[in-house]
């Protein structure tokens, strides 16, 4: 069943299952809820399962023209106000990972754990700002293009072909995405805080989990954010689509962290 609140006159999407712990589950950029339909299959027979569309992604509305990770994590925040629950572990896959920061620096008493997955928590570097600014030009052109250009560059090279039926199926997902959606989370990404102190200090487990051959995130950087910290790292052997490329492993890293949380 398709369930919405209305926050900011903006339609949020949203979709629950199971009973116990709360977990929040939320999707990268391009991708929707439905990134997690094996996994909440897998967890919802022991916990509760939330699964968000983020602001112009899914079925969930755009609420303006730059998406800041803030105005995201506030979003996530009301649906979980709306079905009143107060403590949860958060997952979050790329760019739902800076929400996942975002959301547990506002509310840290809130959060009962929470995993990078292939995410990052450190703010764009120049190089990478002046990227997102040449992508937003390429998405005005044709935001169709872009797509499906980049949904392949997110597996690793040899896994384009192995994973080709499950490519499709990201792109299909992808191509609902609305031009402003697209361009408001770039812009969003772009300008995101660094938040590396939260894995540093935040007073709840965390975990990264992370692709060798991640095309998208540099093996050394995220090794380095996790140095002197208590945060768990899952090494896993293949690209920046874990839930597709390692998803076996995925699967039970999260089930030992959210026991770990409980």
């Amino acid at each position: 069943m398709k369930t919405f609140i209305t926050y900011k006159n903006t339609q949020i999407h949203y979709t629950v299952s199971g009973k116990g712990t709360a977990i929040v589950l939320l999707h990268g950029f391009l991708e929707n809820s439905t990134m997690w339909n094996s996994t909440v299959e897998e967890f919802s027979k022991r916990n509760r399962v939330v699964c968000i569309d983020l602001l112009g992604h899914g079925l969930t509305e755009n609420l303006g023209y730059v998406h800041t990770m803030e105005q995201m994590a506030d979003a996530v925040h009301a649906v979980l106000v709306h079905l009143k629950i107060r403590k949860y572990v958060l997952v979050g896959h790329s760019m739902g990972g800076y929400v996942s920061l975002a959301l547990a620096e506002e509310f840290p008493d809130n959060v009962k754990g929470i995993c990078l997955l292939n995410s990052t928590s450190r703010a764009d570097s120049p190089e990478k700002q002046i990227n997102r600014d040449r992508a937003i030009a390429v998405v005005k052109e044709n935001h169709k293009s872009f797509i499906r250009n980049s949904i392949p560059m997110l597996f690793r090279s040899k896994n384009r072909k192995l994973y080709r039926a499950e490519i499709a199926e990201v792109k299909e997902e992808a191509l609902q995405t609305s031009k402003q959606g697209i361009i408001a989370a770039l812009e969003g990404m772009k300008i995101r805080q660094d938040r590396e102190v939260l894995l540093h200090f935040g007073p709840y487990p965390k975990m990264m989990v992370l692709g060798e051959k991640d095309p998208v995130l540099a093996l050394d950087d995220l090794l380095s954010q996790v140095e002197n910290t208590e945060t768990v790292l899952v090494r896993l052997s293949e690209g920046h689509m874990s839930h597709i490329e390692n998803k076996p492993e995925m699967l039970l890293a999260l089930k030992d962290f959210v026991k770990n949380c409980s």
